[in-house]
């Protein structure tokens, strides 16, 4: 079946299928006359239950090594249960800073942040978690690497097209076609090269000291 009747059986969207397709979690047949996916009601069902165990909070990485048999659904759950136990913890404390903050009646600009992150270092020491704000500010970069990258991408391949237009209609002379061309596919080879090196940055937990607390 094609993948529209996958996204309506199921109730997800295509992006979140070839999601689940890029990490390896349901891998569909290929129809031989057209290469295309073909989906089957075993599919279906996999992705019906990748679907409730991402619902319930399960990472991608537990659910492949259920797949894989190397996890019981047992043991999957009775770790996860306890994650969210500790989650659970940590946002009934997040809860309580902000109910000491909102009590003492103070203004953005009035308040000393200092003694509220000492408490809070103080607890991080018995094991509470708070928001991981380097963890937010990768995220972030890597969302405005890659939005810079396409539009520079983009302004290139533009140009590449008015080279390509001009030679076509004007006859524009080879040398300046090759110019148009080479150039731009030149910058778009480059750009990639750096938005790859930069998210290797970024997982590697490249930060700038302005990022940590």
């Amino acid at each position: 079946m094609k993948i529209n009747q996958v996204e309506e059986l199921v109730g997800i969207t295509k992006k979140n299928i070839r999601f689940y397709e890029d990490q390896g979690l349901v891998e569909p047949d290929r129809n031989p006359e057209n290469g295309y996916r073909d989906y089957s009601l075993k599919d279906v069902e996999r992705l019906r239950k990748i679907k409730l165990l991402r619902m319930v909070d399960v990472s991608c990485e537990d659910i492949r090594r259920l797949i894989q048999g190397s996890l019981s659904m047992k043991e999957c759950m009775e770790m996860h249960s306890i994650r969210l136990s500790h989650k659970q913890r940590d946002i009934g404390h997040m809860k309580e800073m902000c109910e000491q903050i909102a009590s003492e009646n103070t203004e953005f600009e009035d308040m000393n942040a200092g003694d509220y992150l000492e408490r809070m270092k103080e607890q991080e020491k018995g094991g509470v978690q708070f928001m991981d704000v380097k963890k937010s500010d990768v995220k972030v970069r890597r969302t405005g690497a890659v939005l810079a990258a396409i539009v520079g991408i983009l302004m290139m391949m533009g140009w590449m097209s008015v080279g390509i237009f001009g030679f076509v209609t004007d006859g524009m002379p080879v040398g300046a076609l090759v110019f148009m061309v080479v150039f731009p596919s030149i910058v778009i080879i480059s750009i990639i090269y750096v938005l790859v090196q930069r998210m290797k940055e970024l997982k590697g937990g490249e930060l700038d000291e302005a990022g940590k607390y």
